[in-house]
């Protein structure tokens, strides 16, 4: 079989269960060294069990593959370089990093608490920014003792709930919309130094997805978390050295890319507002609708 990732040194965040869990062992059956970071908290992100993860290592392990267990807070500054440097220490170097660690605080906005959206808005957005920023400069300082490039790769996880919208998830959906902004300035940022960054948008069925809505099994076998798996792996590897700033959905029978916002109906700027109503009525009636949550024109 090609190994697509062989020798390849990857970290992917959350990867004791779930997306995360599929990533990490696809990536080692295609011949990375895998950092499985995991604290093992609850779907709410309480609690802490390192046991997650080391099953994973274990896995990979008794398979024939090399991979040690990381159980550092990816929102915490210091923990998210602790990772970083772990892979280095563990196996020399760094190739790629997969943010993929999440948590849920489902509520109603109206209903909302400070610290239910503080919790979301830290684990995602945040602990996608902090081990973003310490692997970019390691990439960066190894692209100057390498004649200005290296090989690297940044994959971000995002939502259809963030980049299309999920009503009951406005903190969720607000951090997820932000890593796929966060995705295309990173992408502009870094591709100067051979790092290219994207990410992910998974239909997956996890414990995470699980008590969203009832699932047949039909669903639950087409959202099986193996089924994102295949484009991280690729992602991550020498051959997607050419696409960077994309957002991909895969999962639930597809791998489909995700475009973003463009410009719609255009008419020159007017001072006057109460010209407007007719104008941005007509506008809108021409513009593309929003999108509903399978990514079509719905709303």
């Amino acid at each position: 079989m090609l190994r697509l990732c062989e020798g390849r040194v990857c970290i992917v965040t959350g990867a004791g269960r779930g997306v995360g869990r599929e990533h990490a062992k696809l990536l080692a059956e295609h011949g990375a060294k895998v950092v499985v970071n995991d604290l093992g908290g609850n779907t709410d992100g309480t609690g802490k069990d390192p046991s997650a993860a080391e099953q994973v290592v274990a896995e990979i392990k008794a398979a024939g593959g090399e991979a040690v267990v990381d159980g550092n807070d990816v929102s915490d500054w210091n923990g998210a370089k602790a990772m970083i440097d772990r892979a280095i220490s563990a196996f020399g170097r760094l190739d790629v990093l997969i943010n993929n660690a999440g948590i849920l605080r489902d509520r109603m906005l109206v209903n909302m608490s400070e610290e239910e959206w503080d919790a979301v808005i830290k684990v995602h957005l945040k602990g996608t920014f902090a081990p973003a920023r310490h692997a970019a400069a390691y990439w960066r300082d190894q692209a100057k003792q390498n004649g200005g490039r290296v090989d690297a790769r940044l994959i971000n996880t995002t939502s259809v709930s963030g980049i299309y919208g999920n009503v009951g998830q406005s903190n969720y959906g607000a951090a997820k919309a932000g890593i796929a902004s966060f995705t295309v300035i990173a992408a502009r940022e870094l591709r100067r130094y051979g790092i290219t960054v994207n990410a992910i948008s998974p239909s997956a069925y996890t414990r995470m997805t699980a008590d969203l809505r009832s699932y047949t099994e039909e669903e639950i076998a087409r959202r099986d978390p193996k089924w994102v798996a295949p484009i991280g792996v690729w992602l991550a590897s020498e051959e997607s050295k050419d696409i960077t700033g994309r957002v991909f959905q895969a999962g639930s029978g597809i791998i489909a890319v995700a475009e973003g916002w463009h410009k719609g109906p255009t008419v020159d700027q007017i001072a006057d507002p109460t010209k407007l109503g007719p104008i941005v009525t007509d506008m809108v009636a021409k513009a593309r609708k929003n999108a509903g949550m399978n990514g079509l024109d719905l709303d």
